[in-house]
């Protein structure tokens, strides 16, 4: 992550960036960074579920996230992690959701730095990979800077270096995982203010980032930016960032479609349906003339029995008389 051609990543997101969606994501930005979607400890450890590890090797460099609070356990979970080949084994503190506050881990946690601090150093003593944190700014009433210092100073003491920091607070009680992605308010400068006083630490910012302008103005602050919803709903926003940090030619939106064909056609071939392919397709021409069109013809035919690449060269068919 200290690498400059890492200073992009896109956020982890529950239902959203899988395999499928992580594939596509790579072929629209070679340089960002990737995240699993947050895989739970126990899933891996007591469900055995290590299918949930799959990946591909185009995917790299990919982190996988994972979700817990038992200190052995989360150990165990990020050796697989380590063994399975991710680049970077990330701890989930920042998630707010029902499912992980019964579980006693994600946003919650905050409230528990210590705890969060021996989880930290049991997976950094099991693998060579960073062991990263992703976190809020606080949670319910912990709304003091402090609170946020506090927490920081541990994660130092536990060995992190970087730190993935969504500038808003959590609220645990009466708001909805959606609500908490838009209703408490966005604080940037408590993470700048972070990041001057940790100078050492590797600060990443997340959360209301849209634009390769608002993206440049972040990095005059802090050391990386973390994309989450906007790379979903608008991908080719990472092919602009691409072009913007790097110089990487803007690629057009119906090559990076050509270059999914050999990966579907495998996909469909060991037994994938295609709706969980394209579904991550469907806000490539965000914005563009037809793109109500393509986005129907593959919301309309890809569940049904026999789809196949012909379905996704049917939907680009508009987009090519309209360029």
């Amino acid at each position: 992550m200290n690498s400059k051609r890492n200073m992009i990543s896109v956020a982890p997101m529950m239902d959203w960036t899988d395999r499928h969606c992580r594939y596509f994501h790579r072929l629209l930005s070679p340089n960002t960074r990737l995240y699993t979607e947050m895989v739970t400890s126990a899933a891996l450890v007591r469900g055995k579920q290590l299918r949930l590890l799959e990946h591909s090797q185009q995917e790299h460099p990919v982190a996988l996230q994972l979700g817990g609070s038992d200190p052995h356990e989360l150990a165990q979970a990020a050796c697989y992690g380590a063994q399975a080949g991710y680049d970077e084994i990330n701890l989930n503190v920042g998630c707010p959701s029902d499912r992980v506050q019964s579980g006693r881990f994600g946003a919650c946690l905050m409230r528990e730095p210590a705890l969060v601090g021996d989880c930290v150093k049991a997976m950094r003593d099991a693998v060579s990979v960073p062991v990263t944190v992703k976190c809020r700014i606080g949670v319910d009433d912990q709304d003091d800077y402090a609170d946020l210092q506090h927490f920081t100073e541990t994660m130092l003491e536990a060995g992190v270096q970087v730190l993935v920091v969504h500038a808003r607070k959590a609220w645990l009680q009466g708001l909805s995982p959606k609500e908490n992605r838009e209703i408490p308010p966005l604080d940037y400068a408590r993470v700048y203010r972070l990041k001057r006083e940790f100078p050492q630490l590797v600060v990443v910012i997340n959360g209301g980032i849209t634009t390769v302008a608002a993206i440049r103005e972040h990095l005059a602050q802090v050391d990386g930016v973390m994309l989450g919803r906007a790379a979903y709903h608008d991908p080719y926003v990472l092919a602009r960032v691409e072009q913007a940090l790097y110089g990487v030619p803007l690629p057009t939106r119906e090559s990076v479609l050509q270059h999914m064909r050999p990966y579907v056609d495998a996909e469909l071939a060991r037994g994938t349906a295609l709706k969980h392919i394209t579904r991550h397709l469907l806000g490539l021409y965000q914005g563009e003339p037809g793109a109500r069109g393509f986005r129907r013809v593959l919301s309309e035919g890809a569940h049904l029995e026999g789809a196949g690449w012909s379905l996704i060269e049917r939907a680009m068919a508009p987009m090519r008389m309209a360029a």
